[in-house]
């Protein structure tokens, strides 16, 4: 589930290791890529971590965040 904190929506993704986790990213990576919307991310070994917030908006949350979570949602989905 994400948490919005600190005018962010926030979550953390774990994988069997650093291959899922770099696939995963890519994977994001397109979806963020054909919205125009960036995430902020980290990434160490099997841990994503993504914060998304809205910058022309003033680093807020938006309806242009929450979209982007749900496509990373069902990116998760089997």
């Amino acid at each position: 589930m994400w948490e919005e904190k600190n005018n962010k929506l926030y979550k953390k993704f774990q994988f069997k290791n650093f291959s899922e986790a770099f696939a995963f990213m890519t994977r994001v990576a397109i979806e963020a890529e054909k919205m125009d919307h960036h995430p902020l991310w980290t990434n160490v070994w099997n841990t994503v971590e993504i914060w998304l917030s809205t910058h022309d908006a003033g680093d807020i949350v938006t309806d242009k965040d929450r979209k982007l979570a749900d496509k990373i949602e069902k990116l998760m989905e089997p």
